[in-house]
């Protein structure tokens, strides 16, 4: 996948451009259906597939006072562009100055002069420009006028839940991470570099952790022990991670604290990507270490068992699979 982080990287107009428009936060399977709708109709007609999006999230420069947590960092939300087979991603840098721009402009000078689309595909509440005057009707118009044929991809629910960013980040701040993978198509994920932390885990309570900082500005799933999957250096292994402020040890930061099983690498200032799989129980406060390293065996426990179960139902699937 080709990437342009400003459209004055683009020197001359793409042939045959089939593109979709968004912000995309979280890339979830809303989006999914976007691009692949995208992708689908380039491959019929021979074009190529872009994406046009924005950096940093148009909510964080217009209304900062939200304080909008974003589900994926830019990292994570150009992977699964790329996974989704798009040919070209154009990240237009949001300012301002570009936030000024009519939807008039924006149709005439990026999507006509800069991208010369061939056909444009939405999402059924997409819209831009200044004020939000580029919504549905408009773009349709302007597609009749200019000659883009404007295709609209309605809503799309799982369990009677919108696919939607907004009701993905309700879900991860409530914990309901089971829920979060039926929208995003895949388990939430944080990422980051392990830091030194107390060193008390492996000598005080008798487990090892590998310590990430989080910030309250960020997406913060409901705090608590949660079942994970743990990749390191393409390898993955179970966990249970405990997202929170330590009471135990009266700590005043957060953070997130994962014991990783049949590990012991050391990893500090290494990164790794951490897969939430479930919520087992609120974070609580102990009388002491021996309490804490009891309720943790019962987590390891219990965390060893889902983990089992969801490799039952993946080798189950395998065979369905194979053997139809």
């Amino acid at each position: 996948m080709e990437i342009y982080n400003s459209l004055k990287d683009i020197t001359s107009p793409f042939a045959d451009s089939f593109v979709t428009i968004g912000n995309f936060d979280g890339v979830h399977l809303g989006h999914q259906k976007l691009f692949s709708e995208v992708v689908s109709r380039a491959y019929q007609k021979q074009g190529i597939s872009i994406v046009i999006t924005f950096d940093p999230h148009p909510l964080q420069v217009m209304r900062p006072e939200i304080g909008i947590k974003l589900i994926s960092t830019y990292e994570q939300k150009v992977e699964m562009i790329e996974l989704a087979g798009i040919d070209i991603l154009v990240v237009i840098p949001f300012t301002r100055d570009f936030a000024a721009t009519s939807a008039e402009t924006f149709v005439d000078e990026v999507l006509i002069k800069t991208i010369r689309v061939r056909e444009l595909v939405v999402g059924y509440d997409y819209a831009f420009g200044k004020g939000r005057q580029g919504n549905i009707e408009f773009l349709k118009e302007q597609g009749r006028l200019r000659g883009f044929p404007v295709t609209v991809v309605e809503p799309y629910y799982v369990d009677d839940m919108l696919v939607s960013s907004s009701k993905i980040r309700e879900l991860v701040s409530q914990g309901r991470m089971m829920d979060v993978k039926k929208l995003l198509g895949r388990n939430y994920q944080i990422r980051g570099t392990v830091q030194e932390g107390k060193k008390r885990g492996g000598p005080v309570v008798g487990f090892k952790t590998a310590n990430l900082n989080l910030s309250e500005e960020d997406l913060c799933p409901r705090h608590g022990v949660y079942v994970t999957q743990v990749v390191h250096e393409g390898k993955c292994y179970g966990g249970v991670l405990n997202i929170g402020y330590n009471p135990t040890f009266g700590e005043n930061r957060l953070s997130a604290e994962t014991h990783i099983f049949d590990f012991n690498q050391d990893i500090y200032g290494k990164k790794i990507k951490i897969n939430l799989l479930k919520h087992l129980r609120e974070e609580k406060k102990f009388s002491g270490p021996e309490e804490l390293a009891e309720q943790i065996q019962q987590d390891i426990r219990q965390a060893k068992e889902i983990l089992a179960e969801a490799q039952k139902e993946l080798l189950l699937s395998c065979e369905e699979k194979y053997n139809r």
